[in-house]
């Protein structure tokens, strides 16, 4: 996607090294951060340089080229497959990513497994550009739908950050989007902020305004005010994963706006690729939730008065704080799941009839 007119990646390799955009420092700074190492790479997705189920798969791949790099024997790799799930719980993508990685490389001989790592991590990444761009050309779809028989721009609401900064490219939820003005359709996206870390104002909010989309970031507890006043056409969003029968794992609030969405006729769509697909886990009952630091709910990040990047408390010294990384929406709160294969209904019988050979 663009920034400023320049076309531009999440991730991208160099010569025994790889480049990233990290989006720890985002909005205020834009900085690239160089991951030389597997502990580089494990680094960057427990501390969230990177996050968003397909870059995080992305940049396991290359981890694993990293670490091949260095040992490409059998323990070796096993070892870091091993150091590259523990960073993160809950998106699938990781552990598919190691999966596929290892299946890839265990069989080949050890002096040919490090230039096979790298070869797979960069077929990984040119899948997950193709894969968001079906999904941005089946989401237009719904939103030209919308746009078709009503006046005025289509308002569509999202949640958290499932743009091209939570991919390789295009992004999940927000592939419709780009889709859509690309088509020249009216626009307007309502951006949740996303608390505790922000990444509807942070990050959302960020890549379409350098993409020159139309949006105005809302508190999180906006949406259903404006689902009520007829100011929401649709919803899309995101998911780290997605269980067998339909159930929706993604960043804590979104169960919350899809009940708001069902309470008010909205229709409420999940943009999952098929990576992000969990066909083991029978129900969203089953996925591990993410727990983080109490830090990222007490305390928040900004720019000072003299542009400076501060820190600040918000709540009372030695509060406690919870903080659930994700939440569960149940497939009956769900009109449908937008993958790179068609929309179908988020049921086990619906994605089963796209991906019958998982099943």
């Amino acid at each position: 996607m663009n920034i400023d007119g320049n076309p531009t990646r999440t991730i991208w390799p160099l010569e025994n090294a790889v480049e990233i955009i990290d989006q720890t420092r985002l909005p205020h700074e834009f900085v690239v951060h160089r991951l030389a190492s597997l502990e580089d790479a494990a680094e960057a997705i427990r501390v969230m340089r990177v996050r968003g189920a397909p870059l995080i798969g992305a940049t396991v791949a290359y981890g694993l080229a990293l670490a091949a790099s260095r040992d490409a024997g059998d323990d070796a790799l096993h070892a870091a497959g091993d150091t590259l799930i523990a960073t993160r719980p809950t998106a699938v993508n990781l552990q598919w990513a190691v999966r596929r990685m290892l299946a890839r490389l265990l069989p080949l001989p050890v002096a040919q497994r490090a230039a096979a790592a790298w070869c797979e991590a960069a077929v990984i990444c040119e899948e997950d550009v193709a894969q968001n761009q079906a999904i941005g050309r089946h989401g237009a779809n719904l939103i030209q739908a919308i746009a078709n028989r009503k006046p005025g721009p289509v308002n569509l609401l999202t949640h958290c950050n499932a743009g091209w900064l939570a991919a390789v490219d295009w992004g999940t939820a927000l592939a419709p989007v780009y889709a859509a003005v690309a088509a020249g359709i009216p626009l307007h996206v309502w951006v949740d902020e996303t608390r505790p870390r922000n990444q509807g104002a942070s990050l959302t909010a960020w890549e379409l305004a350098k993409h020159g989309v139309a949006h105005t970031v809302i508190a999180d507890n906006a949406g259903g005010h404006l689902m009520q006043h007829g100011r929401v056409d649709l919803c899309i969003v995101g998911t780290d994963r997605t269980a067998a029968n339909g159930d929706v794992c993604n960043k804590i609030g979104t169960y919350l706006k899809a009940l708001a969405a069902q309470d008010n006729g909205v229709p409420f769509y999940v943009a999952a690729p098929g990576p992000s697909i969990d066909f083991a886990l029978a129900s969203g009952r089953e996925i591990p939730i993410e727990e983080r630091s109490a830090e990222e709910v007490t305390h928040l990040s900004g720019l000072d008065g003299e542009g400076r990047i501060v820190k600040v408390r918000l709540t009372p010294e030695g509060c406690p704080a919870a903080n659930p990384a994700f939440d569960v929406t149940p497939a009956r709160l769900v009109t449908g799941i937008i993958t790179e294969r068609g929309v179908c209904a988020a049921s086990r019988e619906g994605l089963a009839a796209l991906y019958p050979e998982r099943v």
